[in-house]
């Protein structure tokens, strides 16, 4: 029967891993305040979030999605988000016909409008179907953005925005992803919320 691993080599890794990348983290500053600017625009307007990605990634689109549609910390409206993620029908018929490549660029077509904005989320940032689902974001006029790792592969250069977690480690740059996820729904239900306090111009006339 072999040994267990070492703790040091396994969990103590991993923390230093997670500090170190987490550490990084404030040089994204003015590209989390771009997204969460433009995301709070979206859904000032009207407009929704759709959001994107495969296994891992799949997973946080779903969740961050749930965490606008339905609270984060404050009590407030349901914001229009979905992920692209959770339709077994859609991605199976679209899998089937068009080929895997073809989900989440399907879907986009079907239901994106101008002034929406679609999150895609690869660790790579060159997830073919990602990649596809935001050239057809862009040419409906979505703001698009990538969640990326370190480099950003193929979606940083065609995203409006480009979160790229300072790691070539998949699992901290997914710890990033969900990290910064959060912290966006944070700003933006701040912001949805204040502005919902303020008096509406009707009833300053």
């Amino acid at each position: 029967m072999s040994a267990s691993p070492d703790p040091a080599s396994v969990f103590d890794r991993a923390i230093e891993e997670h500090l170190r990348v987490i550490a990084g983290l404030p040089a994204q500053l003015p590209i989390l305040q771009r997204i969460a600017a433009e995301m709070t625009r979206a859904l000032l307007a009207g407009n929704k979030l759709m959001w994107c990605g495969n296994g891992g990634s799949a997973a946080d689109s779903q969740h961050l999605a749930a965490e606008l549609v339905g609270r984060f910390r404050r009590e407030r409206r349901g914001l229009a988000s979905l992920a692209l993620t959770t339709d077994t029908s859609a991605l199976t018929s679209i899998g089937n016909d068009y080929g895997y490549e073809h989900v989440f660029r399907r879907q986009v077509e079907a239901l994106c409008n101008e002034g929406d904005i679609l999150v895609g989320i690869s660790t790579s940032g060159n997830s073919k179907n990602v990649c596809l689902a935001m050239e057809a974001a862009r040419q409906l006029g979505a703001f698009t953005v990538a969640f990326t790792g370190e480099g950003g592969g193929a979606m940083a250069g065609m995203a409006h925005a480009a979160l790229c977690i300072p790691t070539r480690d998949t699992a901290r740059i997914q710890e990033g992803h969900i990290l910064c996820g959060h912290m966006l729904c944070d700003w933006v239900e701040l912001s949805v919320v204040e502005r919902s306090a303020l008096p509406s111009e009707a009833s300053q006339r």
